[in-house]
């Protein structure tokens, strides 16, 4: 072994490890790997961000852009709003759910095609009183399953392509490439999902809305009242921010969302949000009056939330949500985002601790008071995922029609080769912010920047372990075993090595480091490169055993209320089914 080799290997394995351990986050990982290799000598300075030009990598952003702006424009509303209307049917609403999301995932990003579908599955859950925990989880699975069918479905498919392209004699793989075998697998898979969801039983995240009627008061500031002259803030402040002033009432007027500098004045009735003890206790310091409801009949706090311009909108933290890891109290969400943060419910149950001290977590469900005009921008923003019905729509709906036909045309662009898939999918971005369907803030939000960078930073390392001669050296240690099996026996260990893989660490990093090792065993194995290619692939994207092997799993798992172990029980069968039905389709199309 060289020097290079040894260097080489060493950082590999370094990077492995981290992949694995994450003593920081994979894009930092890789960042650091990209480092040292041009520190090393094994990757020039002049090529060290050569990755982040890939057309892989391009068509990655533009993909994720565009998935963004068909949520934007309601383009799959009305699907959606189909779905809700199969009463008392749950499995045929469980399957239709699962199989739309798979399909809408073959064009679009995987978590963007679950995040259209989850607020449809939990209503129906609701509505038809089972536990979304069995609709929700085959929503993630046939999210991940979507990806297998076209070359823009996942990440993986575009980097497969892109080294097929780069390390053989044989091109890019053309659109629907994938589906020899993704859509069999597809097929199947949302099938067993619909058939085994029984074995997810009802978790205890089995109702996650929340409802604020119980802990809604009026109060009425009486003549000698001491919140008289005080901030809507400051009276806030008197109950530990365990109270929020959702209702403003003076005389006809009526505000709701009052902004928090208001002053408040004898007379005003004031509505209300919190617990029993810390409702009774600010009324108690502050003078206040509790008023009798009109006609001494009890009030709907839900409704009582609502008006022309506000509404009460339950929502999702969704993963890398900036909410995640804070209280409310260092939010400030009334002021920045003109929101107020009601109620929180984790898997199921309304959290009893105190508003200021709750830490939010990815999957929590909240109860919101948002403007109307302020709440799409806000939702965005904070990555929030609603969970109200699609009939209020977030979306620009006026634009629905013309985006999915920009999108359809960009498809026929790359299906007719009329335009590579990075130049024609970057062109439907361009021709979406153009035609005012897509923001330009919104195309940069919607891109997943650590996925971006881990791509860009890792492509490197596979021409350093071409270069110094590493990839020869690992085909040539492995020659001998490989030699001795059987195709099939080397194409599903390939494939069933990639699947462990990409249940510890980021599937985009398992392929750029397995393909070359791959393509070096295909020759040895007397296997077709493009079967080597596609066991890579599938492998990698069957992600099924964990909620960390892919982002649709985890967030499906507060709100579904399951353990790690839930996974296992409803993923280890599907993925053996993609081992032992992928691999003879592999070698049956691919050979």
């Amino acid at each position: 072994m060289t020097a290079d080799q040894m260097t080489v290997s060493a950082l590999a394995l370094l990077a492995l490890a981290g992949f694995v351990l994450q003593p920081v986050r994979y894009d930092v990982v890789a960042l650091l790997l990209l480092l040292a290799l041009v520190l090393t000598g094994q990757v020039a300075p002049a090529e060290a961000f050569l990755g982040f030009a890939e057309p892989a990598v391009t068509t990655v952003v533009a993909v994720l852009a565009i998935s963004k702006g068909l949520q934007a424009a309601g383009t799959v509303d009305l699907l959606l709003r189909r779905l809700g209307g199969m009463r008392g049917r749950p499995r045929l609403q469980v399957a239709a759910q699962t199989g739309l999301c798979a399909g809408f995932s073959g064009f679009m990003n995987n978590v963007g095609a679950l995040a259209l579908f989850m607020p449809v599955a939990l209503r129906n859950a609701y509505r038809e009183g089972y536990a979304p925990s069995r609709a929700l989880m085959p929503l993630a699975f046939g999210s991940v399953l979507g990806g297998l069918i076209t070359l823009i479905g996942t990440p993986p498919n575009l980097i497969i392509s892109a080294i097929r392209q780069e390390r053989t004699e044989l091109g890019p793989y053309a659109l629907f490439d994938f589906a020899w075998v993704g859509l069999p697998l597809a097929v199947l898979g949302v099938a067993y999902l619909v058939l085994a969801n029984r074995l997810l039983g009802d978790k205890r995240g089995g109702k996650v809305e929340v409802d604020a009627g119980d802990y809604v008061a009026e109060a009425r500031l009486g003549p000698k009242s001491a919140a008289i002259g005080l901030s809507i803030r400051t009276l806030e402040s008197m109950a530990d921010g365990d109270v929020t002033v959702v209702g403003l009432f003076r005389g006809p007027n009526r505000t709701l969302a009052p902004p928090g500098e208001a002053r408040l004045r004898a007379e005003d009735v004031l509505l209300l949000e919190g617990s029993a003890d810390s409702l009774r206790a600010l009324v108690e310091m502050a003078g206040l009056s509790l008023t009798e409801p009109d006609g001494g009949k009890p009030r709907d706090g839900l409704k009582a939330l609502v008006a022309d311009e506000v509404d009460a909108v339950e929502a999702i933290l969704r993963p890398g949500s900036p909410l995640i890891g804070r209280s409310p109290s260092a939010l400030r969400l009334r002021s920045q985002h003109g929101i107020n943060l009601l109620a929180v419910s984790r898997q199921g149950r309304r959290v009893t601790d105190r508003m200021n001290e709750i830490v939010l977590r990815s999957g929590d469900v909240v109860l919101l008071q948002a403007q109307r005009d302020k709440r799409a921008d806000a939702f965005q923003a904070l990555s929030l995922l609603p969970l109200a019905e699609r009939s209020v729509a977030l979306g620009r709906p006026q634009h629905a029609i013309l985006a999915g036909g920009m999108f359809l045309a960009g498809i026929l662009a790359v299906l007719f080769e009329l335009a590579p898939a990075h130049i024609a999918f970057t062109a439907v971005v361009a021709a979406m912010i153009l035609c005012r369907v897509l923001k330009p803030d919104e195309a940069y939000a919607a891109v997943d920047w650590p996925v971006i960078v881990l791509l860009g930073a890792l492509f490197p390392l596979g021409e350093a372990m071409e270069r110094s001669g590493t990839i020869t050296l690992l085909v040539e240690s492995l020659a001998g075993p490989a030699a001795a099996l059987p195709g099939w026996a080397v194409v599903g260990g390939i494939l069933l090595v990639c699947m462990l893989l990409s249940e510890v660490m980021a599937n985009n990093a398992t392929v750029l480091l397995m393909a070359p090792i791959a393509l070096g065993l295909a020759e040895v194995a007397g296997v077709s490169q493009d079967g080597m290619l596609m066991a890579v692939c599938i492998g990698t994207s069957c992600t099924f055993l964990s909620p960390i092997g892919h982002q649709s799993n985890t967030l499906v798992m507060e709100p579904g209320g399951y353990r790690f172990q839930d996974y296992a029980r409803l993923g280890t069968p599907l993925a053996l089914l993609c081992l032992l039905v992928g691999t003879p389709l592999i070698l049956l199309f691919w050979s």
